[in-house]
C-alpha cells in the first residue's frame, strides 16, 4: 500500500524533445529534471560555457543528427525488409533532413531595431564576439532595442551584473548586461525605445552596456540588424 502511494506521488518523466529554460535554472538543474546528461545537453546545443543559458532560451534535449523512427512516408507495408532496405540506403539524407537550422538572421532581420543607447562600439572578446559593447556613462538611458516581453531582469548570472533580457517572439531574445539599475520588471511588455535600466558597471570594469540579439538561443552579429551610426 505504501509503495503504492509512493509510486502514485512520483513525478512522471518529463516528456518531449526540447526544453524552454526558466529562471533560475542552471544546465545541472535542467539535466536532473530531464532526465539527461549534461554533457550530452551541452554538446546537443553547442553550449561551451555552462553559465550561458538564459531564461527563455530553447534546448534540445536529443542529438541534432537523430532522424525520424520510421520514414513511414516513403515505405509501403508490402515487405518489412523494403521498408529496411530504403531505411538503410538513405541515411545520410534522413540526418540531413533532421538536422536544425543554424541560428538565421531572416526572422531578425524583419524587426525594426534601434540601437538600445548612445555610446562608443567597442570589441569585445570576452564572449567570443557574441554581443557588441557600448562605453558611456553612469545613469545614462538604456533603451529596448525593439518592442517585446521582459522575461528576465536581475542580478542572478554570474559576470551580466544586472541584467534584463526581452522576448520578442518565440525565437527571439535581447540581452541587455551591466546596467546601474533596472527600471523593468519580469512579465511587462515594453516598447521600442522605452528605457528599461541606467548604464552601470556591475561585473564590469568599465560603465557599458552589453547587448546581444539571441535567435533559438544561438548569438546573432546584432551589427547588420541595426541601423548605421550616423557619421
Amino acid at each position: 500500500m505504501i509503495v503504492a502511494a509512493l509510486t502514485a506521488c512520483a513525478s512522471a518523466p518529463y516528456q518531449g524533445d526540447s526544453y524552454t529554460v526558466k529562471r533560475g535554472d542552471t544546465l545541472m538543474s535542467i539535466s536532473r529534471t530531464v532526465g539527461k546528461d549534461h554533457h550530452d545537453i551541452a554538446a546537443w546545443n553547442k553550449i561551451s560555457d555552462a553559465n550561458e543559458i538564459y531564461p527563455g532560451d530553447v534546448l534540445r534535449l536529443k542529438p541534432p543528427a537523430t532522424a525520424a523512427a520510421a520514414p513511414v512516408s516513403r515505405a509501403k507495408p508490402a515487405a518489412a525488409t523494403t521498408a529496411a532496405h530504403e531505411r538503410k540506403a538513405e541515411p545520410k539524407k534522413e540526418a540531413e533532413s533532421a538536422a536544425p537550422a543554424a541560428p538565421s538572421a531572416a526572422e531578425a532581420e524583419r524587426l525594426d531595431w534601434m540601437w538600445p543607447a548612445q555610446g562608443k562600439l567597442t570589441a569585445t572578446t570576452d564572449r567570443n564576439l557574441k554581443g557588441i559593447d557600448i562605453t558611456g556613462t553612469p545613469g545614462q538611458p538604456v533603451w529596448a532595442a525593439e518592442a517585446g516581453k521582459v522575461t528576465y531582469a536581475g542580478r542572478g548570472i554570474r559576470g551580466y551584473g544586472n541584467m534584463i533580457i526581452v522576448k520578442h517572439s518565440r525565437t527571439l531574445l535581447s540581452v541587455y548586461a551591466h546596467n546601474k539599475s533596472i527600471m523593468v520588471k519580469e512579465g511587462q511588455t515594453v516598447n521600442r525605445g522605452q528605457q528599461i535600466a541606467e548604464m552601470g558597471d556591475t561585473d564590469s570594469r568599465t560603465v557599458k552596456l552589453y547587448f546581444e540579439i539571441r535567435s533559438n538561443g544561438k548569438a546573432l552579429n546584432p551589427v547588420p540588424l541595426l541601423p548605421k551610426p550616423r557619421s
